[in-house]
C-alpha cells in the first residue's frame, strides 16, 4: 500500500526531529566529557583556578571547578554525583571513596594545610600567634563570634577545633562560634565583620579577597593533626581529568600552591 505524500513527510519529518535530538544528546555527552567536573576542598577557592588557567593555557582544556568541605564533597560522590576529580583537605576521605568503590585507587597527596587566625578591620580582638588575646577576649566580652568550618565534615574546622582544645580554650567558647558549612564561607564571616574573628585557612588568608580586610597569623602546626590533602580520581575519570591529576605533580602546580600557603607534599 502507498503511503501518501503527507504520511511520507510526517515520517520523513519524525526522522528529522529524532535524529536531531540524538545529535544534541551526543554533542552534550562529548561536552561534559570534554570540561569534567571537579570537586575540591574549600581552602583551594583562590589556589586551585590559578592552577587550572595554567592548565588551560598549556592543554587547551576547561575544567568546571565546585568548591565545598571535603566531608560533604566526598558523600556527594559516593552518592554518584559527576565528579571526575576529587581534591580533599583531609587524605581519610580519599581513603573511604576507595573503600566504596567510587576512588579509581589510593590517590596521591599533593600538599600539607595551615590554619591561620584571621582579625577583620576593626575587630576588637587582637591578631597573636598564641590566641592570648582571643581567649581573654572570650572573657572579657569582646568576642561574641568566632567562625570556624563545621568540624563534623570539615578538615579545617577540626584542625581549628584541636588548636582550641589544645589551649583549653574550646568548651569556654561554646556559645561564641559560628560553625560555617566550609572554610571559605568561615574567611567570608570573619572578612565581613559577621564575626570578630575566624580560623580559617592560611591560603584563604593570603588571597587578595581577604588580605585588604583584615590581619592574620599562622598557627604551629604542633597545635593540631597534620592536614595532609589528598586527590584522587572518581571511577570512570576521562581523559581531561586525567591529565589534570597529571599536571597538579608538576613543579608550576606546586609553586602555586606554595605562593598560597600550602607546603608542596614532596618536601615533607
Amino acid at each position: 500500500m502507498r503511503k501518501s505524500l503527507a504520511t511520507l513527510c510526517r515520517s520523513n519529518w519524525l526522522e528529522i526531529v529524532c535524529c536531531l535530538l540524538i545529535w544534541n544528546g551526543a554533542a552534550s555527552a562529548n561536552a561534559d566529557q570534554a570540561t569534567p567536573a571537579v570537586a575540591a576542598a574549600a581552602d583551594l577557592k583562590f589556589a586551585l583556578p590559578e592552577i587550572a588557567l595554567a592548565f588551560e593555557r598549556e592543554s587547551g582544556r576547561k575544567l568546571r571547578l565546585s568548591f565545598g568541605s571535603s566531608g560533604m564533597l566526598a558523600q556527594q560522590i559516593t552518592q554518584g554525583a559527576p565528579f571526575e576529580l576529587f581534591f580533599s583537605a583531609d587524605e581519610n576521605y580519599v581513603v573511604m571513596l576507595q573503600r566504596n568503590g567510587r576512588g579509581e585507587d589510593g590517590g596521591r597527596p599533593y600538599a600539607f594545610g595551615r590554619i591561620a587566625l584571621f582579625i577583620p578591620n576593626g575587630s576588637p580582638v587582637q591578631a597573636d600567634r598564641n590566641l592570648r588575646d582571643l581567649a581573654a577576649a572570650a572573657r572579657d566580652g569582646r568576642l561574641t563570634r568566632l567562625a570556624i568550618a563545621n568540624p563534623e565534615h570539615a578538615p579545617y574546622g577540626r584542625a581549628a577545633r584541636e588548636a582550641l582544645q589544645h589551649l583549653g580554650i574550646w568548651e569556654t567558647l561554646g556559645d561564641k562560634l559560628v560553625l560555617a558549612e566550609n572554610a571559605a564561607q568561615a574567611a567570608q564571616f570573619a572578612a565581613s565583620g559577621s564575626a570578630q574573628a575566624g580560623i580559617v585557612p592560611l591560603s584563604l588568608t593570603r588571597a587578595a579577597d581577604l588580605a585588604t580586610r583584615g590581619a592574620f597569623v599562622t598557627l604551629p602546626e604542633a597545635w593540631h593533626s597534620p592536614l595532609r590533602q589528598r586527590m584522587v580520581l572518581v571511577r570512570g575519570a576521562g581523559n581531561t581529568a586525567r591529565q589534570f591529576y597529571a599536571f597538579m605533580q608538576t613543579p608550576a602546580a606546586r609553586s602555586i600552591l606554595e605562593r598560597h600557603g600550602f607546603t608542596a607534599i614532596s618536601e615533607r
